[in-house]
């Protein structure tokens, strides 16, 4: 992978071990957000590149170096790979942010943390144990073994490509599997910076490889194909319906981490300045362009007004800016039709009457009109048969809705097709966990919000996916389960003799 020039970077595919072009030839531009501009040239991938990809990936499962590689080594190669990952952090970090436009202070956090995820799955890859079975027969002995589903191919999205790549790489690779990742054609470089850094860590040809393209041609290639055991995609919820349809065709089990529309929910007793600063973090850190956006605020009557105007004059001091400088607040949206579906959705809940109580549309400052930018946004008087209480907006709009009780509270909450994750504010123990109880969402958190670890599971309810990525729960989803019967008597008795 070397420059052409100062400008543009140019890469190549990772398949096989080895750096290789698209077998068309042909590229496409990769935009910078902030400028608009074109700052590399990526592998315009199809067909013919995810067939070599997932043939390498089924010789490289085959493989004596990795089918019979102790777990234990396995953990080395995880733990190389981590110590890898926590050199290059900081370059890492700064790729993505050219990329996708995210502040430099949220994906060099996120870089940061990556090695955690591979330490974590290197310390559980020589743990994956089976059971053994008592049966009414005691002269048979039944045991189980956990095994590698096979390979897996991963399509990640744009918003945080290398953390959410790494919620099931890391599991992946500790469970023996070998992996095709296809990552979004807006945010392919990091992935393949990335890639550098496996080889670099010593994983066996054919372990890991990167297919990038769009999302039809390459994206559909991969999921198709009859060689691929498992599919991972995390991405919009009318996509994921896409791509259960095709794996279907060839019974491919997929595990689909979806949109999101989750509520985040003030009780009049919660702590207000720790309630808005959630609220903040929950909608318009990375611009709003997150899964777990706590993109519905729910209000109880008794806090509404005051908070509502707590809630504005913080968010009229959020600093739009470059976001490659730490003084930056807030960043652009990651692509054109992206900023073109925030302004529609706006559009929309001015017309079905909510209230814009702050932003609504592209900041006027200079600096800012060659970027994709969009202010943070806030709507109150929602109802929630809007579309903006309904629809993932996928950007920095916040739909504000009044409760009385919690009686009421549950039932709006859980009026949407999605159930990703949920908020909850309240210094009454009981109520936080009676609430969070009822609340139809994969993850819940109390008096916090957007927390997620290598350690906990995660995943959705609803249309907002299935399966579940990290903890042990990634474990079972990254392998099968094969039974073994031993018959420990001398003599098999014949079949057709009267017993």
């Amino acid at each position: 992978m070397t420059a052409v020039s100062t400008e543009l970077t140019t890469y190549q595919m990772f398949i096989n071990g080895e750096w290789v072009d698209a077998a068309s030839g042909q590229s496409f531009e990769s935009l910078n957000p902030y400028t608009g501009q074109a700052w590399a040239m990526i592998p315009d991938g199809q067909e013919q590149d995810v067939d070599r990809a997932v043939d390498a990936a089924r010789q490289a499962l085959d493989h004596p170096d990795w089918k019979r590689m102790p777990p234990m080594q396995r953990g080395h190669l995880l733990r190389r790979f981590a110590d890898l990952l926590q050199e290059h952090a900081e370059h890492l970090g700064h790729v993505e942010t050219r990329d996708n436009g995210k502040l430099i202070r949220e994906m060099l956090g996120q870089a940061r943390a990556l090695p955690s995820y591979y330490y974590y799955y290197a310390g559980l890859a020589d743990k994956i144990l089976g059971d053994t079975i008592p049966l009414e027969n005691t002269s048979v002995f039944n045991y189980t073994l956990r095994e590698p589903v096979g390979v897996v191919g991963i399509i990640t999205p744009w918003n945080s490509p290398l953390l959410i790549l790494s919620f099931s790489l890391a599991a992946a690779l500790a469970t023996g599997n070998t992996v095709v990742v296809k990552p979004s054609e807006h945010t392919s470089a990091s992935t393949l910076e990335f890639a550098k850094l496996v080889q670099e860590a010593g994983f066996p040809p054919g372990v890991f490889n990167v297919v990038t393209g769009f999302g039809k041609m390459a994206g559909g290639a991969l999921v198709r194909h009859p060689g691929v055991n498992k599919i991972v995609f995390t991405g919009g919820a009318e996509t994921g319906k896409v791509i259960a349809q095709l794996a279907a065709s060839h019974i491919t089990p997929v595990l689909l981490e979806l949109g999101g529309k989750s509520p985040n929910i003030i009780f009049d007793d919660a702590t207000m300045p720790n309630a808005v600063n959630g609220c903040i973090a929950g909608i318009f850190a990375a611009s709003g362009q997150t899964c777990i956006a706590g993109s519905r605020l729910f209000l109880h009557a008794k806090v509404h007004d005051a908070f509502v105007e707590r809630l504005v004059e913080r968010t009229k001091r959020i600093k739009l800016g470059d976001p490659s400088s730490m003084a930056s607040e807030m960043g652009p949206m990651a692509t054109t039709d992206q900023l073109h579906k925030v302004q529609g959705f706006v559009d929309g809940a001015i017309n079905d009457g909510a209230e814009l109580v702050y932003g609504g549309k592209r900041p006027d400052a200079p600096e800012l009109r060659q970027g994709w930018f969009f202010m943070p946004t806030i709507f109150d008087g929602v109802r929630n048969d809007m579309d903006l209480a309904q629809e993932e907006v996928f950007g920095p709009v916040l739909g504000v809705l009044k409760f009385h009780d919690e009686e009421e509270l549950i039932a709006l909450a859980n009026q949407t097709r999605y159930g990703l994750a949920a908020g909850i504010w309240t210094n009454d123990i009981k109520r936080a966990h009676r609430v969070a109880r009822d609340l139809k969402a994969g993850t819940v958190w109390i008096n916090t919000y957007r927390a997620v670890s290598y350690a906990s599971p995660f995943g959705g309810y609803k249309q907002s996916g299935y399966g579940r990525e990290m903890g042990l729960e990634a474990i079972r989803e990254f392998t099968q389960v094969k039974s073994v019967w031993v018959d420990l008597a001398d003599t098999v008795p014949d079949p057709f003799a009267l017993r």
